[in-house]
């Protein structure tokens, strides 16, 4: 086994990373479950949504790996009602090209899709980066570690990058998919600032190979239904036609 392998096995034991497959095919969870063990994550499989809820009810999980195309069920109605219970990331695996199927469930739940077949190393690495993104700063805040969190504030909401949290004016949690928070982040991060399309599927979807310029247009309109006041006439983030966005709040350390 390989020092890179050894040390990936030693972190996500220490954290105990949790996944869990959802797929109607023997073959297919098999497979899956075997590159993520192997890879060090601990991996539980289920063959539908009834399988799903289940599990979900009994264990916490870190990443939800989901067939869109399973038997007698809609993958997409089940990522729907998944994400309506938990912010957990939710990989979505299609062997249909169509790229509506992909901008329909990235609107409604996913955080990133992956068509079958696909590269075992490929899955393995965005596995690995979505989880990183969700993990490596995130934790149980303290009284002892909360001046030590990295804060930033716009109008009343508050942006916790330490424990990627987003908060409302009112004191109450907005919830946020993971791909939802890295993009409000990079936008804030640069607020006054006009970034590309390419640049912020840069800085949210890095690790895919298949990026297309719809995904940056629907996870806007997402943040947008959850942070404006008025999504139709947005006051926070801003279209600059034919360039990119634009987050134009004011934004100050907190």
């Amino acid at each position: 086994m390989s020092e890179t392998v050894q040390t990936d096995r030693v972190q996500t034991d220490r954290v105990r990373l949790r996944i869990l497959v959802v797929d109607d095919e023997a073959d297919m969870r098999e497979l899956l479950r075997d590159l993520l063990e192997d890879s060090g994550y601990e991996v539980h499989a289920a063959s539908s949504g009834d399988e799903m809820r289940t599990a979900l009810n009994t264990a916490v999980f870190s990443l939800v790996i989901l067939d869109l195309r399973l038997k007698g069920e809609d993958g997409m109605q089940l990522a729907k009602e998944l994400r309506q219970r938990s912010s957990i990331p939710i990989m979505m695996l299609t062997g249909k090209g169509d790229e509506t199927d992909r901008i329909l469930g990235l609107e409604i739940a996913a955080d990133d899709f992956l068509m079958k077949p696909f590269n075992n190393r490929e899955l393995v690495a965005r596995v690995r980066a979505m989880l990183r993104r969700t993990t490596e700063l995130s934790g149980p805040a303290t009284r002892d570690d909360q001046y030590r969190h990295e804060r930033l504030s716009f109008d009343g909401w508050i942006l916790d990058l330490s424990a990627r949290q987003l908060t409302r004016p009112d004191g109450k949690p907005e919830p946020l998919t993971s791909a939802e928070f890295t993009l409000l982040e990079a936008l804030i991060k640069s607020h006054g600032r006009v970034l590309s399309r390419e640049q912020l599927l840069e800085a949210t979807r890095g690790m895919d190979t298949e990026v297309f310029d719809r995904t940056i247009d629907v996870l806007i309109l997402r943040l947008r239904r959850k942070i404006e006041p008025n999504p139709r006439q947005p006051r926070y983030i801003r279209t600059e036609r034919g360039i990119g966005y634009q987050f134009s709040e004011a934004v100050v350390q907190c």
